[in-house]
């Protein structure tokens, strides 16, 4: 814990002076074969910051290289050239396509950040270092400065053969999570939403991953497309460190606050809540659902109520309602009644009783009736 307060400090002594990334000697990905970002379905070359590997965003952050990218944004290892440290640099797309989505976001830092500090789960949670806007060719670009993380638990989940995680790691998972929990629920009223395995990175405390990131760069810059008077890196990999740091919670771009009432729809398919399917209002206790059917996932492989409806071989509500009473058994009337939804689903069968709709004898076993 205190090598991560540490690293989390600005160092002191003399400005780091900007590194030379002119290094020409790298490979030419044809503008044919699309990459990274533009693999997205929505993807938009103009939506995006031209970031350049060794700039100077700030004057303060140079840009080392690509840890990845997403939808709404990218991600670099930069250096924080004042502060003597690492930091990882999340350039989200133009402000126009992100409405008031950004600002939602930095709310939701900024409650963390003034919460108590003495809680044990504060540390848990990904914070948030420094934000500001840069100017784009089109429109500004928010960007989030962070300590940079090693992987998500996906990511080294999938390095297993089996996709399964060991016990032990499980454990660590499970007790940093309800940690972060419970800090967020009682001590900041943050409803997270958005619990899976790619949004819970493990920390590092060895700044030689970074180190050796940089220096790669330098002599072996990564493969890259020109196209239109924009530069498209591919991200590059941290190396394995020597010894990897606690679980910590990130993304909380579908936060909301739990002082606020909700019934909107949330949360990743196969992890959503019964009232949020239902159109019920929902509270603190979706993200402990969330995270009981993530935990046996990670652990079990597969998925505990993958909600796939056999009629349409793919991912239905329907089909995930039908695997929660076939596991758990049937709501109780009282439950479905706050539900919005629930004639979508139910069928009224008498004073207290509902049967689940569907037109698939496969999806719904005769034994789910309420009485």
């Amino acid at each position: 814990m205190l090598s991560s307060l540490l690293r989390s400090l600005p160092q002191l002594g003399r400005r780091w002076k900007p590194l030379n990334f002119s290094n020409v000697n790298f490979a030419r990905i044809p503008e044919y074969y699309k990459v990274e970002e533009e693999t997205l379905p929505d993807y938009v070359a103009s939506h995006y910051y031209p970031t350049r590997i060794g700039e100077v965003i700030k004057e303060r952050y140079q840009v080392v290289g690509k840890l990845g990218f997403g939808s709404t944004s990218t991600a670099w290892l930069a250096r924080d050239m004042d502060g003597r440290r690492y930091v990882m640099l999340k350039i989200f797309v133009q402000a126009s396509c992100m409405g008031q989505h950004m600002d939602n976001e930095l709310q939701i830092y900024r409650c963390i950040e003034q919460s108590p500090k003495g809680h044990p789960g504060r540390d848990t949670v990904r914070k948030l270092i420094d934000t500001f806007d840069i100017d784009g060719p089109e429109d500004k670009h928010r960007c989030f400065i962070h300590l940079p993380l090693f992987e998500s638990v996906l990511t080294f989940l999938r390095r297993n053969p089996i996709e399964r995680l060991p016990s032990p790691i499980v454990a660590v998972v499970l007790q940093r999570l309800f940690l972060a929990l419970d800090y967020l629920h009682t001590e900041c009223h943050i409803i997270h939403t958005d619990i899976k395995a790619d949004n819970i990175m493990f920390s590092v405390n060895d700044d030689s991953v970074f180190r050796d990131f940089e220096e790669k760069e330098l002599q072996h810059p990564v493969p890259r497309k020109e196209i239109d008077g924009r530069t498209i890196y591919m991200s590059r990999d941290l190396k394995m460190p020597k010894k990897l740091g606690a679980p910590v919670l990130c993304d909380f771009g579908s936060a909301v606050f739990g002082n606020q009432d909700h019934s909107e729809f949330i949360q990743p398919n196969f992890y959503r809540a019964p009232e949020v399917i239902l159109g019920a209002p929902w509270t603190y206790s979706v993200d402990i659902w969330n995270v009981g059917c993530m935990i046996w996932d990670i652990f079990e492989g597969g998925s505990l109520l993958p909600g796939q409806d056999p009629e349409f071989e793919r991912y239905r509500s329907r089909a995930h309602l039908a695997d929660m009473i076939n596991l758990l058994g049937p709501p109780p009337p009282s439950f479905l009644a706050q539900g919005k939804l629930r004639d979508k689903f139910f069928t009224e069968t008498g004073k207290s009783g509902f049967l689940l709709l569907s037109s698939s004898n496969d999806l719904v076993k005769s034994g789910i009736q309420i009485h």
